[in-house]
């Protein structure tokens, strides 16, 4: 096993059971010690753990929340899976979606179809620049306070944009989702904007890898009935993807 592929299964055990111990892990990984106490430095350098004594926790355990560029290293190939099968569900002929922020839904807009001629409503700075220069799409960039750790819009004049805008389909991101809390972000002024986001929209998509699942954070901005779709990687477990189904949304994993 490549130290990267040993180091995400670490990462998926510290998210699922909120905390990983370094004799385990060695037991488990048939490693030294000292190779996992390395693994944990590395993956704390990438912003996704914490060390503590003989083990680590998740950082968003800590109400931490990783920056942008920290994620966008996290769960890659997952992430371009999710955004691929989105593709689907934009709407048939033209047509106006949002993009919340987040690193799937940007990876959705890298991919949008050179042909496409739609209008795309979006909160993130780093979206807007990646669509800029397509002639073909029409982009309205909501306005509002600028949250340097996400490069979203935020506050009352983002959440004042949203009221009076109305989209076929909203591509939504997420820190957390499950059967109990529902969706889930550690900042309440993101919480705010994707709630107002997902009531703009006539249809809402949740783009979320499995690590979301179970990660329940500070701020609650909708149920799963809320949803009409979950697009997420086929690592998230069976049994928990047809409690979420019978929660309301289709769930497709890829």
């Amino acid at each position: 096993m490549y130290a990267q592929e040993r180091q995400q299964l670490i990462l998926d055990r510290a998210r699922l059971n909120g905390r990983v111990d370094v004799a385990a892990l060695a037991d488990e990984f048939a490693v030294t010690m000292e190779t996992i106490r390395r693994d944990l430095t590395v993956l704390e350098q990438h912003g996704v753990l914490r060390r503590v004594h003989g083990g680590a926790i998740p950082a968003e355990r800590l109400g931490f929340e990783a920056a942008v560029e920290t994620r966008e290293g996290v769960m890659t190939s997952e992430k371009d899976r999710i955004a691929k099968a989105a593709l689907e569900q934009l709407p048939a002929d033209g047509g106006t979606i949002l993009l919340d922020a987040g690193t799937t839904t940007a990876r959705l807009a890298a991919l949008l179809p050179p042909e496409s001629e739609i209008t795309v409503v979006t909160h993130s700075v780093g979206i807007a620049m990646t669509l800029a220069t397509r002639a073909n799409l029409t982009v309205m960039l909501v306005g509002g306070r600028l949250r340097g750790r996400t490069l979203a819009s935020v506050d009352a004049w983002a959440l004042h944009a949203l009221s009076d805008t109305y989209v076929d389909v909203a591509f939504i991101g997420t820190n957390g989702f499950s059967v109990a809390r529902g969706l889930t972000t550690p900042d309440s002024a993101e919480a705010m904007v994707k709630r107002a986001a997902m009531s703009a929209a006539r249809r809402s998509v949740l783009l979320a890898d499995h690590t979301k699942a179970g990660n329940d954070q500070f701020a609650r901005f909708g149920a799963l009935a809320d949803l009409d779709v979950l697009i997420t990687d086929s690592a998230l477990d069976a049994d928990l993807a047809t409690e979420i189904a019978a929660a309301g949304p289709q769930v497709i994993t890829v």
